[in-house]
């Protein structure tokens, strides 16, 4: 444990389940394939909305590839928040105080705020437009911001057992 972590970081990467973790043979293992496979399905349903987004894909009823993908998306984001709770509970005192661990929850925080705005100011516009129909202003303009967020997330979190 690390002493410069606050107090309830510590409790928890000492709790049972903590300890659980880190004394299993497999669940720590498991956990990091969970959530190396669930990144890979999020990235990729991430990536074929927002290559629909920036004009790609135009064959496409833009409102069809977001309701398939946004499901898929939304699977891939839930493994990715169960497996990376087993991994950080097992060394929650020593990853809470990583710099590049802080840095890939503020761009969690801002991709996840991407979204919301996508889904309140433009998702309604192109939820019913056929395909090959030129798509909203700022359309583009969010999805280059997507994918440049959650590439850099996922630099983050293969980047955390190096600093």
């Amino acid at each position: 444990m690390t002493d410069a972590a606050p107090a309830i970081f510590a409790a928890l990467e000492a709790s049972g389940f903590g300890a659980a973790i880190r004394q299993s043979r497999w669940l720590y293992m498991i956990a990091n394939v969970g959530h190396i496979v669930s990144l890979m399905v999020f990235a990729g349903a991430i990536a074929v909305m927002d290559l629909r987004m920036a004009g790609a894909l135009s064959a496409t009823s833009p409102g069809y590839v977001l309701k398939a993908a946004r499901r898929v998306a939304i699977a891939g984001f839930s493994g990715l928040v169960v497996s990376g709770a087993f991994l950080f509970t097992a060394e929650a005192s020593h990853v809470i105080v990583n710099r590049v661990f802080q840095i890939k929850l503020g761009l969690i925080a801002l991709g996840l705020l991407n979204v919301a705005l996508f889904e309140i100011l433009i998702a309604p516009k192109v939820k019913d437009l056929p395909p090959l129909t030129l798509l909203p202003s700022g359309a583009r303009a969010a999805a280059v911001a997507s994918i440049s967020i959650w590439i850099a997330v996922a630099i983050c979190g293969r980047s955390i057992a190096y600093f």
